[in-house]
C-alpha cells in the first residue's frame, strides 16, 4: 500500500531507541508519505534534528515557542491536516503526559490538537512496561482510541532482559496503514502464507540454504491481516518477529514445509508460496559432525515440489507461488506458472542490486494463467505484498473465484 499524499507527523522522545526512529523514517517516507518530525528536547539529545530533516526534506519541529518558526505558530494547523500522528519511540513519560493531557512542549501540544488516528509505539527500560502507572496510562489512551503498540521482550538497555524494546519497524507501519485504510476485502478468507527459507542438514552442525530473508512472506501476512484474513504462516527460519494475529508455524527443512503446508490446505481460500525452499537435500545426513580438511562430495536428492502439489490437491484455494530469476524474468516465470498449474506467479530479479533477498525493497512481476502480465516498480517490500494481495482480490473477481482442477 502505497501512503503517497499521506500528511503524517512522527514524534521521537528521549529513549535509546530513538535511533530506530530514522529506520522507520526512512520506510514512512519510501512509501511516499510526507513526514514531519517533531523531536522532544531529549530526544534531540539522542539524534539531532540535521538527521530527520536530511531524511524527511523537511523542518524539524523541536520548540513550541521558537519566533522563528512559522511551523510553532501553526501547531494546531498542522495537527489537524495531519492524517495520522505517530509517536515512536514513547516513553513511560509521554504515555503518563498523553493519558493526562499535559501539553507542555510541542508534541505533547500536538497530541492534544489531533483529529486523526494517534498511533504511539513504546520503548522503555527495565520493568516500566508492567508498572501500575504505565498499565494504567496505557488503558487510559486505548479507551479513547489511541493504538498503542505493545513493546516486544527481550534484551534491554540496560543490561535486563523483558518487555520493553522497540517493536519492529515492519510491525509499526503496519499498524499505521490498518489505522489509515482499513481495507477488509479479504474479510473471511483463509490465507496460507509460506516465507523463508529452508534448512537441508548435512550433518548436526551445517546445512544447506539460501539467502531468503522471509520479509516478502511476512509483509503479505502483514498485509492479509490488515484486510480482514485469517492468517497462517509457515516459515523457514529468519529474524523476523510473525505479525500479531497470524497462526505462525515454524519449519527447518523442506519436509517440514510441506506437511505443515498440505495440514493447514484444506481450510485456505488463498495460498501464497512466498517462501524460498532448497530444491535439494542430502540423501544421507552424517550423524556427528564431519570432522578435518578434504574433499567432500555431498550425495543430493531433490525436495518435494510443494507448490505444484498444493495446486493439484487443493479444493478450491487460489494458488500463487514466486519465482526468483537472475534473467528472461517473463519467459522463465511464464514457464513455471504454466508448468505448476498455478493461478498466478510473482516474479523478481534477483541479480539486480537492492531488491529481492535480503533487501526492503522489490520489483516484481506479476503474471496470471488467464495470459495477463503486470509490473509493479521498485517500492518497499510492505507496499508490495499490499499490491500483490489487491491484484489477486481483483483477478479472482474477474475470474469468478474459478480454479483450474
Amino acid at each position: 500500500m502505497s501512503l503517497t499524499g499521506r500528511e503524517l507527523i512522527l514524534g521521537v522522545t528521549g529513549s535509546i531507541a530513538a535511533y530506530k526512529a530514522v529506520y522507520l523514517l526512512r520506510e514512512l517516507t519510501a512509501l511516499g508519505a510526507a513526514v514531519s518530525v517533531c523531536l522532544t528536547e531529549h530526544a534531540a539529545a539522542f539524534v539531532g534534528p540535521l538527521t530527520f530533516r536530511t531524511l524527511s526534506g523537511r523542518p524539524v519541529l523541536t520548540n513550541l515557542f521558537d519566533p522563528q518558526s512559522p511551523e510553532a505558530v501553526e501547531h494546531v494547523a498542522l495537527a489537524e491536516r495531519a492524517h495520522a500522528i505517530l509517536v515512536a519511540p514513547a516513553t513511560a513519560n509521554l504515555l503518563a503526559k498523553a493519558a493526562h493531557g499535559i501539553a507542555d512542549d510541542f508534541l505533547t501540544t500536538l497530541l492534544l490538537a489531533a483529529r486523526s488516528p494517534v498511533l504511539i509505539a513504546p520503548a522503555m527500560d527495565g520493568g516500566m512496561w508492567a508498572h501500575p502507572a504505565v498499565v494504567e496510562n496505557v488503558a487510559t489512551l486505548r479507551a479513547r482510541g489511541v493504538t498503542v503498540l505493545e513493546p516486544e521482550a527481550g534484551p534491554l538497555a540496560s543490561g535486563l532482559s523483558g518487555q520493553g524494546r522497540f517493536p519492529e519497524v515492519p510491525t509499526i507501519v503496519a499498524a499505521l496503514l490498518g489505522a489509515l485504510a482499513p481495507v477488509r476485502d479479504l474479510a473471511g478468507e483463509h490465507v496460507l502464507v509460506t516465507a523463508g527459507p529452508t534448512r537441508e542438514p548435512i550433518d548436526p552442525v551445517r546445512y544447506i540454504s539460501n539467502r531468503s530473508s522471509g520479509k516478502m512472506g511476512y509483509s503479505l501476512a502483514a498485509a492479509a491481516l490488515r484486510r480482514g484474513a485469517r492468517v497462517t504462516l509457515v516459515s523457514g527460519p529468519t529474524a523476523l518477529t510473525p505479525p500479531a494475529g497470524a497462526v505462525f508455524v515454524p519449519v527447518q527443512t523442506a519436509e517440514e514445509m510441506r506437511e505443515a503446508v498440505l495440514h493447514h490446505l484444506a481450510s485456505a481460500t488463498i495460498v501464497i508460496k512466498a517462501a524460498a525452499v532448497a530444491d535439494y537435500r542430502v540423501r544421507h545426513v552424517a550423524p556427528a559432525k564431519i570432522k578435518g580438511k578434504r574433499d567432500l562430495a555431498l550425495e543430493l536428492t531433490p525436495n518435494p515440489d510443494i507448490l505444484a502439489e498444493v495446486a493439484a490437491r487443493r479444493t478450491g484455494a487460489f494458488v500463487v507461488g514466486f519465482a526468483a530469476e537472475t534473467h528472461d524474468v517473463a519467459v522463465h516465470a511464464r514457464a513455471k506458472l504454466e508448468s505448476k498449474g498455478i493461478d498466478a506467479l510473482v516474479a523478481n530479479d534477483v541479480s539486480q542490486q537492492g531488491i529481492g533477498f535480503e533487501a526492503e525493497e522489490n520489483e516484481v512481476l506479476l503474471l496470471d494463467r488467464w495470459g495477463g502480465t503486470h509490473a509493479l516498480p521498485r517500492m518497499a517490500k510492505t507496499a508490495v505484498a499490499d499490491a500483490i494481495l489487491g491484484h489477486i482480490v481483483a483477478l479472482r473477481a474477474a475470474a469468478g473465484k474459478k480454479t483450474p482442477a
